[in-house]
Formats: structure tokens, sequence, C-alpha cells
């Protein structure tokens, strides 16, 4: 088996576990924890998020190895892929890349660490209140169009490992 294969294989699998992931924050998680006043909320997410900022290694080589497999899925399968195949290749390299990694970075992180940095046992009900109303309909958003974006990939990686 070549690399591309492997490669097509290992994105196809790994780019399905972060789609796991992220639905199961955007229909279990975020739903369970919408139940909590503010403080709890607020301390139930940082407690979470954490385990993912220690840099949680099984979860580390899930989600950064998706990135790096559907990269060098997508620089090995231009070459020899044509029409369909191709263009189901580059949908879903780009689609992953930018829906997916580049929106977590520059949406997710930076209101993930906004919370981060909140002492919430300092803080009264009002600041609560505000700094949850900052983070969460912004943050269901983005993971919410994430989880689509992460799914249709990963239906895409589907159709070609079985045209193929």
């Amino acid at each position: 088996m070549d690399i591309f294969k492997v490669s097509l294989i290992v994105s196809t699998f790994f780019c399905s576990l972060v789609a796991g992931f992220l639905f199961a924050y955007a229909v279990v998680i975020m739903p369970g924890i919408k139940k909590l006043n503010a403080k709890a909320f607020i301390q139930t997410f940082q407690v979470t998020d954490l385990i993912i900022q220690n840099k949680q290694p099984l979860f580390m080589l899930i989600w950064l190895g998706s990135a790096v497999a559907i990269i060098v899925c997508a620089i090995t399968g231009f070459s020899r892929l044509h029409g369909v195949d191709f263009y189901l290749l580059a949908c879903a390299s780009v689609l992953y890349i930018v829906g997916v990694q580049i929106s977590t970075a520059v949406i997710n992180l930076p209101l993930n660490n906004k919370l981060q940095s909140l002492d919430v046992d300092s803080m009264d009900h009002a600041a609560l209140a505000v700094a949850r109303k900052e983070f969460e309909p912004r943050w269901n958003t983005s993971n919410r169009i994430r989880t689509a974006i992460s799914g249709g990939v990963s239906l895409l990686l589907l159709i070609l490992l079985l045209r193929l």
C-alpha cells in the first residue's frame, strides 16, 4: 500500500474521530452544561478545556494527526487523482483545514483562552453572566459549524475511499 492510500485511510479515521468529538460537544456537553449557572458553567468548561490545553497526548495525536494526514493525502493524491476523485479530495482538504483547523485556531481557541484566564471565585454574578454571554453563543455557533464541516469531510473521504 502506498503513502496516498495510507494517508487517505488515516485521514478518514482521524477526521471522523474529530467529527465525533465536535459532535459530542455540540449535542451532549454544551447542552448539558448550559443548564448550570454562569459560575458552574465557566468552571466546568475550564476543567474540560484544561485537559486539552495541557496537551492530552491521545487528543493531540488525533487532532494534529488529522491535519497532517489530510495534508499528506492531498499532496500525494492530487497528482494521481482526476475528475470527481480529485474534487472530492480537494473539497475535503480545503474544508477541513479552513473550516475545522483554522476556524478552531481563530475562533474557538481565543474564546477558550479568554475563559481559562478568568478567576471565577473573584467574580461577582454580573461579571460571570457577562463572561458567559461573551463566550457561549459564539463558541457554540462556531462549534456547530465545525461539527457540520468535519462530518461532511468524513463523508467525502469515505466516498473517495469507496471509489478507489
